[in-house]
């Protein structure tokens, strides 16, 4: 019986299909997702489900949770200790990782590099590339080294025909790059498109539970940061890691926002060389490197990604409003949180900026949202609102509330660790934190209570 071609509507951030076009997705409630896509309706309801993996489950049987034996060798090192504390300790057989990121930002030089020293340790590690011939991928390994391991190169779009590689050769690690590229004969849509990007997940994830062999997917993302394709994607998978920083700086920051496997809190910071990435062992000295010295306006704040403190400058500037109505503007920080900071100066603290344009900016360019960044984001405002500098042995962190009172954070006496090693000499900090911060004499510990006491001590 011949198949039938029609179109349907898929909505690219949950993958409700529907037969008309909504404004609004009626499953996820977001605007403008939905896209046109031609679809094959037949009598074969096999879907994606291939021959190995119909077996395998013909095969399966039930266990019981507690006959279930863990060995310290479940998780495979990749020889990159940030990668390493991003991915929880390491890799684990069997699961599928999506990597998302700007493009140039070294998504791919990261994986490559993760290839060699698998590789170099006698893994069994295939590379499969839709994006570049076998001589451009030679070209850009060359440039980060020469591999003297044993791994493999393939360069197909056709998902049909990796699957039967992986099938036949079942290596242990397996590269994708990058998924927007694969597509499958039977699905009727051209490649990266809703349809094609669902289907070939699929596929890669029963080979990678059936076969247990781990596979690293590469992902576009779209303007808006997200990866390109249904969102679904990110469900599908064990583990989604962005790549984040400006492709024009030197540092890039691995960030792990689903991991099933372990923690979504830890960061690994990397540097962009000439001979590809190379790990940053101290973030906080890195992102304190080329700080001004004496200058109104620049506060040191230690914040926690996941079990790691950093130490990132705070830079506000404060001055009279040319217009009618003053300017506020930040950057690498919430800026409706600091509009919410600047009304509780202006009313619990009686510091009057209402005529005055304000900036506030994370140097480095990191992305915070940490609530610990509030007191020195305050101290910052005022700092080059009075033009008096903050002593630069000094570091600060607490929460802010709307009554102007400092609120407890979490693990500061590994903040207050952090920044004796760096050697800084004085510490601000909330009041209702000094009874868990063991004394130090390298140290000056202070409690505030209010935003009040904090601004007394500049």
């Amino acid at each position: 019986m011949a198949k039938s071609k029609n179109t349907a509507f898929f909505c690219k951030e949950c993958g409700y299909e529907s037969a008309k076009w909504f404004g609004q997705c009626p499953a996820c409630k977001e605007w403008n997702t939905f896209v046109e896509e031609p679809v094959t309706r037949g009598t074969n309801t096999k879907g994606v489900a291939s021959y190995h993996s119909q077996k395998i489950v013909s095969d399966v049987c039930p266990v019981e949770l507690g006959s279930i034996s863990l060995e310290e060798n479940d998780r495979i090192t990749t020889g990159i200790d940030e990668l390493d504390r991003v991915l929880g300790g390491g890799i684990v057989s069997g699961s599928l990782v999506l990597v998302g990121g700007d493009p140039g930002i070294g998504k791919s030089t990261l994986l490559l590099q993760m290839c060699y020293n698998l590789s170099e340790a006698g893994r069994d590690v295939l590379y499969i590339s839709g994006e570049e011939s076998l001589k451009q991928i030679k070209l850009r390994a060359d440039r980060i080294g020469q591999c003297t391991g044993k791994m493999k190169l393939l360069c197909e779009t056709n998902l049909d025909t990796v699957e039967g590689v992986l099938t036949k050769s079942k290596p242990e690690i397996v590269i994708i790059d990058s998924i927007q590229t694969m597509y499958k004969d039977d699905v009727p849509a051209a490649p990266g498109s809703v349809s094609q990007v669902r289907e070939t997940t699929s596929v890669l994830m029963q080979l990678a539970k059936g076969l247990n062999i781990t596979i690293f997917i590469v992902g576009h993302v779209t303007k808006e940061g997200t990866v390109a394709g249904p969102r679904m994607l990110e469900h599908m998978v064990d583990t989604v890691l962005y790549f984040e920083g400006d492709r024009f700086a030197s540092y890039r920051i691995l960030r792990g926002v689903k991991n099933r496997f372990g923690s979504t809190n830890e960061i690994g910071v990397f540097e962009m060389q000439e001979k590809g990435l190379v790990e940053v062992e101290n973030p906080s000295e890195y992102m304190l490197n080329g700080r001004p010295e004496n200058a109104s306006g620049s506060v040191v704040v230690c914040l926690l990604e996941g079990t790691r403190p950093i130490m990132v400058e705070i830079q506000a500037l404060v001055c009279d409003s040319n217009f009618g109505m003053a300017r506020r503007t930040a950057a690498g920080t919430d800026y409706n949180r600091v509009n919410l900071l600047m009304a509780v100066l202006e009313k619990r603290a009686g510091i009057h900026m209402s005529g005055s344009d304000a900036y506030v900016n994370v140097a480095g360019g990191l992305k915070v949202n940490e609530p610990a960044l509030d007191l020195g984001v305050v101290m910052a405002l005022v700092s080059s609102f009075k033009n008096r500098p903050v002593d630069e042995k000094t570091v600060i962190f607490g929460e802010v509330g709307l009554a102007g009172e400092v609120r407890a954070v979490s693990q500061a006496q590994q903040r207050v660790n952090e920044a004796v090693k760096l050697g800084f000499e004085t510490c601000i900090l909330p009041g209702v934190c000094l009874k868990n911060i063991m004394k130090n004499d390298r140290i000056k510990i202070i409690g505030v209570n209010n935003v009040q006491e904090a601004i007394s001590l500049i």
